[in-house]
């Protein structure tokens, strides 16, 4: 399935959920699996992933998880739906310190590449209430600045308090990213009205034709890719699958075959679809520099070290006419 010339970021891989581990709804249905799962990004053409971490706890796991392998980086910070947990605590502030703590020690390991999971989502209001999760969406503005990390973002069903929000704490986080967006034509000016915001894209953002119009109006230098997986995938019903030109075979869970993907799991060589569906929705022959333009952009981001004269010949080696 590789291309040569193709290199991707799966910007967005929950690797600490039990799908991974092979369990599904609390069963056990296959061995833990996450090596087999990398081998076949890496053979996809993907050379990077950033496993996200939506609690403290799971941030501890994703940092865990990164350190198994060169290629593997990680978030830290909390997902609105889990901000609870600041209170549930007993010392909010404690939490955040810890939060901090956590943070501090990912990026003395070169692990750790931003703050997140953090924003608001307005659809899952019984597992969180909308007035925590904008207290302590802001509050992790304040590790943003702590760490000058960029903030990898989550806003569903909530453009105007996270856009309010992110208005008066513009000057406390360098960059950031509203991964698996799924808005309006409005949500998504209104995010790329902020000069230093990209947004991420996977399956769940390119289910229905009006989803892909939304798309097709992203300028190419504000995109990145992801899968969000175990979640997300592209389903044969989506608007964009006839852009899907890569496949695996599959088998159910019941019937696990480890040189196969799992039937409904989303895995990060998935990533590769979602590249080939922006570029059929946008109209783009060359999948190779476009590669290399989200590749540039996540770098731009996550890994401002990489770009360096060598980054930019990259850049340069292809036509700059997508």
């Amino acid at each position: 399935m590789a291309s040569s010339g193709v290199r991707m970021i799966d910007i967005a891989v929950n690797f600490t959920d039990g799908m991974f581990r092979g369990i599904y709804n609390g069963k056990q249905y296959h061995v833990a699996d996450i090596a087999t799962v990398l081998s076949r990004a890496w053979s996809a053409g993907v050379d990077r992933i950033i496993v996200t971490g939506g609690s403290l706890e799971e941030s501890r796991e994703a940092l865990a998880i990164a350190e198994t392998d060169a290629r593997l980086f990680c978030t830290v910070g909390v997902h609105p739906t889990r901000c609870k947990e600041f209170d549930d605590s007993g010392d909010p502030e404690k939490h955040f310190d810890a939060l901090l703590s956590l943070a501090k020690v990912g990026v003395e390991k070169g692990k750790v590449v931003a703050v997140g999971e953090c924003g608001l989502d307005y659809d899952r209001l019984h597992f969180c209430p909308a007035d925590i999760q904008k207290k302590y969406f802001e509050k992790q503005f304040e590790l943003a600045y702590a760490m000058k990390l960029p903030m990898f973002l989550h806003m569903r069903a909530a453009a105007e308090d996270f856009c309010n929000i992110l208005e008066q704490n513009k000057h406390r986080f360098c960059s950031g990213v509203a991964h698996s967006f799924t808005g309006s034509t409005q949500d998504r000016d209104r995010l790329l009205s902020f000069d230093n915001l990209y947004i991420g894209l996977n399956g769940c953002s390119l289910r229905t034709s009006e989803n892909l119009d939304v798309v097709k109006g992203i300028p190419l230098e504000r995109l990145m890719i992801e899968t969000d997986s175990p979640y997300c995938e592209i389903k044969n019903t989506h608007a964009g699958i006839s852009h899907a030109k890569s496949s695996w075979p599959s088998k159910k869970k019941e019937k696990y075959e480890p040189e196969c993907i799992v039937k409904g799991r989303n895995e990060p060589c998935l990533v590769r679809q979602v590249l080939e569906v922006v570029a059929g929705c946008k109209g783009i022959a060359d999948i190779d520099q476009l590669s290399k333009t989200l590749y540039h952009n996540t770098c731009r981001v996550f890994f401002p070290q990489d770009l360096d004269s060598a980054a930019d010949a990259l850049l340069a080696s292809g036509p700059n006419d997508l």
